[in-house]
């Protein structure tokens, strides 16, 4: 028993101190939680702060659901305040407005430090805006005054009427993600004023129903301006507040607007400084599909639509017939081959003859080169709204060097134009080689100019199409390539004189009318369309694809062609060579070195492969493209 008690004794002195303190450590917190405070009841709060604060004003206010501790956390001892010792810190609105606060902190309100206060300054009489645009304009006008001219704007006139579509200062620049211009020719600035004025200029159905224009970002994107800007590069052309101005826009009618007749010529020399009166009458937003408004435009754009369609539907078709019909003949030569009764019908057929001359061989190349370059920087532009139009004109260094080639090349152009007019007058009144005067020369058999003959020819083709007759045998040039010829011609009026209008604007704007150059946009765009579209099927057809050239003529490169293919194609020319007993004058004596033939049959066949890459394209902007 003594035992047991002495071990209880131990046990008992050892516990009481350890459970001692722990009760003591449980009772700890109560002092320091007697000294904490509930929430103060904001009518407490504006018992005495009522001379700076409202209560009615606070109750209905934003924040009035909210008690002041919400935004004053640091108010939890109301004895403590009343004495001094706790004082209101900086309210940190990001605790409830964070997404605002997270625009904000990377505005160009924040690099400025103006901060939340300093724009809600009734922050415990705020009201609800409730979107009214008049509430968002009369707060930046505050600070902004010299863009307060933008209150006599047809913007705002129409925002202070109350009228919630049109733009008011955060349609543009947002309410709290406000970004700094910075240089007023960067990218971002310039993309900034057309962006903008897009996001409501684009939406139809409001347009409509404020009774705007509504077909002006449509007219914009269809300019060489809009291209520019689609393709990314803003900074190298117009956008529209440069025209319109960014702040004071105002209808065209109103002496104050800068697209007032009155005004236009300061407005267009911004740009285009020696713009004078004639210049300011282009249709800055002409629409070629409204023949009431724009019957010039419309009619020109119906006309060349017509030489499209027209042009197209012929020579596809004949096309098409030659195909099936040169399918047909390939596989009868093959029987007539297999059963050896082609054996001699040309002796010696691998023999070759020049049909061109180095000077012919030049003309070619620079014809191909600058083809090719003027489709490839321009086709960009003319299908700017399609997916691959971007990274060719990136491919290409940009807009501006894009523009640049297109230049360069169109002046390659005019230098074989030049060229071929030189060589047809030295052919009708210089050569000494050709019997007959110059009206013979025109009509004869070595002309590019159309004669009978080719009425005839035409008509035997079309016989042979639908196998009714022989093949013509042709004389030196084919009804084909001298629609290829004579098309340059057509070509170089339409496209080289639009382009050049187009290329020096203030210089034909000093005399002609400014719509001159809506109309020279509309007929370089579709005659390009057509040169393009032509080249690449029909006159690829004609010259390397079919079935006795394909894959590719290699003649225009070293201008040689066989014995067998002489007298199958221009079976006319080699008998009347050989009656002038000629024929051997223009037998090649060597022929093009391996060299030659590795590098330019190469050029040939990339060429080949960019007019079908650039076709397929143009295909595909008109037949898949969902836009």
């Amino acid at each position: 028993m003594f035992f047991g008690s002495k071990c209880m004794l131990k046990f008992a002195y050892r516990t009481v101190p350890l459970l001692i303190l722990f009760i003591l450590i449980l009772l700890l917190p109560f002092p320091l939680l007697a000294e904490q405070e509930m929430a103060i009841d904001s009518a407490t709060c504006l018992g005495c702060h009522s001379n700076k604060i409202s209560a009615d004003a606070f109750a209905v206010s934003v924040h009035g659901k909210n008690g002041c501790n919400s935004c004053h956390i640091q108010m939890t001892n109301l004895p403590r305040h009343v004495k001094g010792q706790i004082k209101a810190d900086k309210v940190h609105c990001e605790r409830c407005h964070k997404k605002e606060t997270a625009e904000h902190y990377a505005s160009v309100h924040a690099q400025k430090d103006v901060m939340c206060a300093d724009c809600h300054t009734d922050v415990h009489t705020h009201p609800y805006w409730k979107q009214d645009k008049r509430v968002v304009v009369a707060k930046c006008i505050q600070c902004h005054d010299e863009e307060a001219i933008y209150r006599k704007s047809v913007h705002g006139v129409t925002v202070a009427a109350g009228n919630q579509d049109s733009a008011a200062c955060n349609d543009c620049h947002n309410l709290h993600d406000i970004r700094a211009l910075g240089d007023s020719q960067s990218h971002v600035n310039r993309e900034f004023h057309t962006k903008v004025c897009m996001k409501c200029h684009s939406n139809e159905e409001m347009m409509k129903r404020n009774g705007v224009f509504n077909v002006a970002v449509e007219t914009y994107m269809e300019s060489y301006h809009g291209k520019n800007y689609r393709l990314g590069y803003p900074e190298k052309v117009a956008g529209c507040a440069d025209c319109h101005t960014s702040h004071a826009v105002l209808k065209a009618a109103d002496p104050l607007s800068t697209v007032n007749p009155a005004n236009l010529v300061t407005t267009c020399q911004k740009c285009h400084k020696h713009a004078a009166r004639p210049f300011t009458r282009f249709y800055s937003h002409g629409e070629h599909r409204d023949k009431e408004k724009f019957p010039l435009l419309y009619w020109t754009f119906i006309g060349m639509t017509g030489l499209l369609i027209s042009t197209f539907a012929v020579f596809w078709v004949h096309t098409l017939l030659w195909m099936f019909r040169g399918f047909v003949e390939n596989r009868e030569k093959a029987a007539r081959l297999a059963a050896g009764q082609e054996e001699h019908k040309y002796p010696n057929g691998f023999k070759l003859y020049r049909r061109f001359n180095y000077r012919h061989i030049l003309l070619h190349l620079l014809v191909v080169v600058s083809f090719l370059g003027l489709a490839l920087s321009g086709l960009p532009l003319k299908f700017s709204d399609q997916q691959w139009a971007r990274p060719l004109v990136f491919m290409l260094g940009g807009t501006a060097n894009a523009a640049l080639i297109h230049r360069i090349c169109a002046l390659i152009t005019f230098v074989y134009f030049l060229s071929a007019i030189i060589m047809c007058l030295h052919f009708l009144f210089i050569r000494k080689d050709l019997p007959g005067n110059w009206l013979a020369r025109l009509l004869g058999p070595d002309s590019l100019c159309p004669n009978p003959r080719d009425v005839r020819d035409i008509a035997g083709m079309i016989r042979w199409f639908f196998f009714k007759g022989p093949k013509p045998t042709f004389e030196r040039w084919t009804y084909w390539e001298k629609f290829d010829f004579l098309a340059v011609f057509w070509g170089m009026f339409a496209i080289g004189g639009s382009g050049l209008m187009l290329w020096f604007p203030e210089l034909f704007g000093r005399f002609l009318p400014g719509w001159m150059f809506n109309v020279a946009t509309i007929v370089h765009s579709d005659e390009a369309l057509l040169a393009t579209g032509f080249i690449f099927t029909v006159h690829f057809y004609n010259t390397h694809v079919r079935p006795e050239k394909f894959p590719m003529d290699f003649v225009v490169f070293n201008g040689q062609l066989s014995k067998q293919e002489f007298m199958e194609e221009r079976g006319d020319q080699w008998q009347r060579y050989e009656e002038q007993k000629v024929t051997e004058d223009y037998r090649v004596r060597k022929p093009s070195g391996v060299l030659f033939d590795f590098i330019f049959k190469g050029f040939g066949f990339l060429s080949l492969f960019i007019g079908f890459l650039l076709l397929f394209l143009m295909g595909y902007a008109f037949l898949l493209s969902p836009h």
